[in-house]
C-alpha cells in the first residue's frame, strides 16, 4: 500500500472539481453528463453504460474496458496515485450499490491522526459480475469470468472462474 495525504490543497481542489462533475452528472444524467464522467478517466472503452448516481473521488487512475456496465450508486474511492488505480475489464457487471474502495485507513490510532489515507490497486478482470452491494476493498483482484455475489465484502484476491459471497466473501464454487 502506498500512503497519500488527501487533504492537500492540490488533492482537496481536484476532488471537488471531480465531485461537482459527478454531481452534475447525477443530476441529469444526460450524454453530455455522462462524456464529462468518462472523460475524468484514464481510459474508458466504447459502449460502457454508467446509470446516475455514480461517484468517484478523482478519476484519473480508473480505466474501464468495453462494454462495461455500472448500475446505480457506484461509488469509486479511487487515489491520483499509481496504487490507487481501479482497472475494470470488458464486458463486466456492476450491480446496483457497489462500492470499489482502493483507498484505506491506518489501523493503528497514532497514525491515523496524521490524516494520510493507503492506497492500493483494484484490478477487475474481463466479464466479471459483481453483485447489488458488493464492496471489494484495496489490493484485490478479480479473475476473468468471475462472479462476486450481492453483498459480499471482497477482502482478498479471487482467482478466474470462480464464484465468491459473503462477510468476508468465500470461494462456493468454479465456474
Amino acid at each position: 500500500m502506498q500512503s497519500f495525504n488527501s487533504l492537500n490543497k492540490e488533492l482537496l481542489a481536484l476532488r471537488k472539481q471531480t465531485g461537482e462533475i459527478c454531481r452534475l452528472f447525477n443530476k441529469s444524467p444526460s450524454k453530455g453528463n455522462l462524456k464529462r464522467i468518462k472523460e475524468l478517466f484514464d481510459q474508458c472503452g466504447e459502449g460502457v453504460i454508467i446509470e446516475s448516481g455514480f461517484h468517484c473521488d478523482y478519476g484519473n487512475q480508473i480505466t474501464i474496458g468495453d462494454r462495461s456496465f455500472i448500475n446505480i450508486n457506484c461509488t469509486v474511492l479511487d487515489a491520483p496515485i499509481s496504487e490507487g488505480a481501479i482497472t475494470i475489464g470488458d464486458d463486466c457487471l456492476i450491480g446496483p450499490n457497489v462500492q470499489l474502495l482502493a483507498v484505506s485507513h491506518a489501523v493503528n490510532p497514532s497514525q491515523r491522526l496524521n490524516k494520510e489515507n493507503f492506497a492500493a490497486p483494484i484490478s477487475i478482470g474481463n466479464n466479471v459480475w459483481i453483485g447489488a452491494g458488493a464492496i471489494i476493498l484495496a489490493g484485490v483482484s478479480i479473475g476473468d469470468n468471475s462472479v462476486i455475489g450481492a453483498g459480499s465484502v471482497v477482502t482478498k484476491s479471487i482467482a478466474s472462474n470462480t464464484v465468491v459471497a459473503g462477510n468476508p466473501a468465500i470461494k462456493l464454487k468454479d465456474i
